[in-house]
């Protein structure tokens, strides 16, 4: 028997989760995939969800605890690790775990019976869109699941911080009301339901994962290719300047076979290898066909130009709306020079990490006139 949840943000946030979860599921279905978990109830989520939060507000000899809860049976985990009995959910049972579950990839097995919700072990390999829930800081939980495909990134589905709930809007991207936005967006899409035609791979957001991982905030900026337009709106001379062109993803993004692992290992490995750059003060610029120019660039306004004098800023989250803003308004000198950028290049597009966890895209949106700058935080927790 599943006990009362008393975390009000579970209950508001579990009937949205259990419609995605049914639907992608189906999808996946469709591609064939096996050993996939069943639809999860809402009653249920909403269960896990309310232990979870009210564990991440204790701590366990001073440190809060960082889980990932996995609902799953052992049959469909890759190469499980069982207790020896099931402990029973519960907060002080998460906390006393946590310590030895921090290491990425690992995650607790959550399974239910009459008596309620119960770890069974642990799963370092989970099926794709099995429900994931994962403790990131106190009061900070992001539901999650594998794709359909099992590459790349985890696709988030909502981000839950003590009342606030953030569901992610994969449908319109937040934009359903802004039509003329939309058209302005790159290729960062939110996760949908799976395409049994190809396997892909979403190189914007997978470089921006690498971007956040590394915590020291970074710039990156996306031009034409065949084009030096962009040189006038850095410093010169380069300070460090490739050459020839770092052309990996580029490579591997021709490369007809993708079927293979070892494919999907080396692009993620290469995307890693630009995402380092951008640890280094300054901009790191990249082609569109993602071929690495010049890291540690200093972005300045080009000749005759006139600052921004604001933007429109939106973001993937079912019920936002569009904000105009100065862009002093919505972050530090990286913000600035992004949308400075992104003003005077209009072909460009700027991608921002802030070392608070933020991270925003800047593009051009001809309808408006405008700066547009989408933060895409939520889908990358």
């Amino acid at each position: 028997m599943l006990s009362e949840p008393s975390y009000l943000a579970a209950r508001m946030v579990a009937p949205a989760l259990a419609t995605h979860f049914a639907q992608h599921l189906a999808g996946a279905a469709y591609l064939g995939r096996t050993l996939l978990p069943p639809p999860p109830p809402a009653p249920l989520l909403e269960a896990i969800i309310d232990v979870a939060f009210w564990a991440s507000l204790r701590r366990e000899e001073g440190r809060p605890p960082r889980i990932s809860l996995a609902l799953l049976e052992p049959e469909a985990a890759g190469q499980p690790l069982l207790f020896g009995h099931r402990l029973r959910l519960t907060p002080q049972v998460l906390i006393k775990l946590a310590p030895a579950v921090e290491h990425p990839g690992i995650h607790l097995g959550v399974g239910f019976d009459e008596e309620g919700l119960y770890v069974w072990g642990t799963a370092s390999q989970v099926p794709p869109v099995c429900f994931v829930l994962e403790v990131v800081e106190p009061g900070l939980l992001v539901a999650k699941h594998r794709r359909a495909d099992g590459f790349g990134k985890f696709v988030n589905v909502a981000v839950l911080r003590g009342d606030q709930i953030r569901v992610v809007d994969e449908q319109t991207q937040g934009l359903g009301d802004y039509p003329e936005l939309q058209l302005s967006l790159p290729p960062i899409p939110c996760p949908g339901p799976p395409d049994p035609s190809t396997t892909k791979v979403d190189v914007l957001l997978e470089l921006a994962r690498a971007m956040r991982a590394h915590g020291r905030g970074g710039l990156l900026l996306l031009v034409p290719s065949g084009s030096d337009a962009w040189q006038g709106s850095v410093v010169q001379p380069l300070s460090y300047p490739v050459a020839p062109a770092f052309g990996s993803i580029a490579a591997l993004l021709d490369s007809a076979d993708r079927s293979h692992r070892d494919w999907q290992e080396n692009i993620l490995d290469a995307i890693e290898i630009v995402g380092g750059f951008t640890a280094v003060d300054g901009a790191t610029l990249l082609t569109s066909q993602y071929e690495l120019l010049t890291f540690g660039a200093k972005v300045t306004r080009r000749a005759h130009s006139t600052p921004v004098p604001e933007l429109v800023l939106t973001e993937p989250v079912v019920g936002s709306s569009a904000t105009r803003l100065h862009p002093a308004k919505l972050g530090g000198t990286r913000h600035l020079a992004a949308a400075q950028f992104v003003h005077d290049q209009h072909d460009a597009v700027a991608l921002v990490a802030s070392q608070d966890g933020n991270f925003t895209v800047f593009s051009w949106s001809e309808a408006l006139q405008l700066v547009h700058a989408h933060r895409i935080d939520v889908l990358l927790l």
